[in-house]
């Protein structure tokens, strides 16, 4: 599968996907007009290794509802992925077996290597 899991209103993930040049073979989905399913979120768990890997500590939510302060499962991430885009850590590239997840240098790099 060549998917990336990305919000069309974040500055941050518009100017990576430019950066990737992506081919055109890759699927695109806005998680905020076309939310995750469970079995989408249970597939990048597979590759990831844990729904902790996919979930955005940084995001607003998180701060608001003080849950660095409570101590968070892996059904919780889970969870909380699904119930609300904003915590998925952004973007998420799925390339074949491989996933990138987030947007530091290291693995916008990571991503354009696999291309």
């Amino acid at each position: 599968m060549k998917k990336v899991y990305y919000l069309k209103t974040c500055s941050t993930c518009v100017r990576i996907l430019k950066e990737l040049n992506l081919p055109p073979d890759f699927i695109l989905q806005d998680i905020k007009t076309e939310p995750i399913t469970v079995k989408q979120l249970e597939a990048m768990e597979k590759l990831s290794g844990s729904y902790e890997a996919l979930f955005s500590k940084r995001a607003k939510l998180y701060k608001e509802m003080d849950l660095k302060n409570q101590n968070l499962t892996e059904r919780d991430y889970k969870q909380y992925i699904l119930e609300h885009y904003t915590f998925l850590s952004r973007p998420v590239i799925i390339n074949g077996d491989a996933i990138f997840i987030g947007n530091s240098k290291k693995v916008t790099q990571e991503a354009m290597l696999s291309l």
